[in-house]
């Protein structure tokens, strides 16, 4: 059966003959950039709240805050990081929000918490029996009501939930961005992808789900079509990797674990630090290598991957599916190391034999080269009219964090920006596109973000 996707690339394929990345031809001089910028949604207003400044017509709520009391008796841990929104109903969704808690963390899992926490259903606890702190909390919002229904916990024993992604199937991905191994820290070994379905009214069993490989996981997302999940790793030579399921909707069931490669240029460097191989705006055709071993013990996956010719990237973080692409940040990338962000088609044939004579595409979308344009883009998404919106993360003693926004003209705009010192994260939509949920990661707070989307300025 021929998918939608194979017939758009066949109806293409004769009119791009020669429009992709058979162009590129040798690594460009490191030469300026200019950035495009937007008007967006126009200039921002001062939160008399001292929270997020926002433009006219745009307003937030906090529905949650760190040590608020949950549903089920614990309280709201702190150092929250990437969420996704998932429907429940024609009214309600669930917010299934990351919380960046290591072992040492442990009074961080709430002022006043229950200790210590023990769990049957927690993935990995520390010498004296506690669960680790890491995990997600789920909220239930009604959209058409505007309040928070329920909170409470739905995953523990942890560590370092930093980002993630939402599956078509219904549930949330969340990654460890750590490798640590056992110690009296924790009993087991962490860098893995665990599944929390949107529908858990509690706490779910943590299940780690090996196929997708042991590595510093960033965040992850879900080819809507395929199945295919896409997975950042955040390191400076990190890889982009892809599990093709051997079954759609179940990755308990495995698959096989691959790296982006550059067809025709092993080893590539996106990272565009010394010298730029990759220019701006030009489509690169891709091939992907196998990773020998996903669960390695070791901390090599991008070795693995980059022997094997798969292509270097800066820090890759926050990724998101769009329409018929997905983009991600990679957060130090660029001659001058501000961030970039890069945009993948997959192939019609992605995952299959075809797809090496109807390759996938990569390009460079956006670099920075102002940083008051953007800093360090770490989680994003895409708002229903198609624009990407992108979480700052500073690495500087006072920062100054936004919400940018970027046009599919690859066109750069302020849409907030935040007062207190701390950073932005787990940027969402809900179903409907008429609420952003943002969380401010320490002290935790989630906002719900409403206003005029498709009222653009010129």
């Amino acid at each position: 059966m021929i998918t939608r996707r194979q017939f758009t690339v066949a109806l293409g394929t004769l009119a791009a003959a020669g429009m992709s990345g058979g162009l590129f031809r040798q690594p460009l001089a490191a030469t300026n950039i200019t950035m495009k910028t937007s008007a967006g949604y126009g200039p921002l207003i001062n939160d008399p709240e001292g929270i997020l400044a926002l433009p006219e017509g745009f307003s937030y709520q906090v529905l949650s805050s760190f040590g608020d009391k949950m549903d089920d008796g614990l309280l709201v841990p702190d150092r929250a990081d990437g969420m996704g929104c998932l429907p429940l109903d024609e009214n309600r969704v669930a917010l299934i929000r990351n919380h960046e808690l290591q072992p040492k963390h442990l009074t961080e899992f709430g002022p006043g918490q229950p200790a210590p926490f023990k769990s049957a259903l927690a993935y990995d606890n520390n010498a004296r029996n506690e669960a680790l702190p890491g995990g997600t909390t789920t909220l239930v919002y009604n959209t058409k009501t505007g309040n928070k229904e329920q909170e409470y916990l739905s995953l523990i024993g942890t560590v370092r939930n930093c980002s993630g992604g939402v599956t078509p199937w219904g549930s949330w991905l969340t990654c460890e961005e750590s490798v640590d191994t056992p110690s009296d820290d924790g009993n087991k070994y962490h860098g893995y992808v665990f599944e929390v379905p949107a529908t858990a009214n509690g706490l779910v069993e943590a299940k780690p789900l090996k196929a997708l490989g042991r590595f510093n996981h960033e965040a992850a997302c879900v080819d809507p079509e395929t199945g295919i999940v896409y997975l950042t790793e955040d390191r400076g030579d990190s890889l982009l990797y892809r599990l093709i399921p051997n079954e759609y909707g179940n990755l308990a069931a495995g698959g096989k674990l691959q790296a982006m490669a550059v067809k025709g240029y092993p080893k590539f460097d996106s990272r565009n630090w010394s010298k730029r191989e990759m220019p701006v705006g030009e489509w690169l055709d891709t091939t992907w290598v196998d990773i020998a071993s996903p669960d390695s013990a070791e901390d090599d996956l991008r070795k693995q991957g980059y022997q094997a010719g798969a292509a270097l990237f800066a820090r890759g973080e926050g990724i998101h599916w769009a329409e018929d692409r997905l983009y991600f940040c990679c957060t130090n990338g660029g001659h001058k190391k501000l961030g970039q962000v890069m945009a993948y088609k997959p192939s019609a044939y992605e995952g299959s034999p075809g797809e090496s004579d109807a390759p996938g595409a990569l390009q460079l979308f956006v670099e920075s080269a102002d940083s008051q344009l953007l800093n360090f883009g770490d989680n994003l998404t895409v708002t229903p009219n198609g624009h990407l919106i992108i979480c700052e993360d500073q690495y500087t003693a006072i920062v100054d964090n936004h919400l940018r926004g970027v046009t599919p003209a690859g066109e750069v705009y302020p849409f907030a920006q935040l007062a207190l010192q701390t950073e932005l994260a787990g940027a969402c939509f809900s179903p409907d596109g008429k609420t952003l949920f943002v969380n401010l990661y320490s002290p935790t707070k989630t906002l719900a973000i409403s206003g005029p989307w498709n009222h653009l300025n010129s």
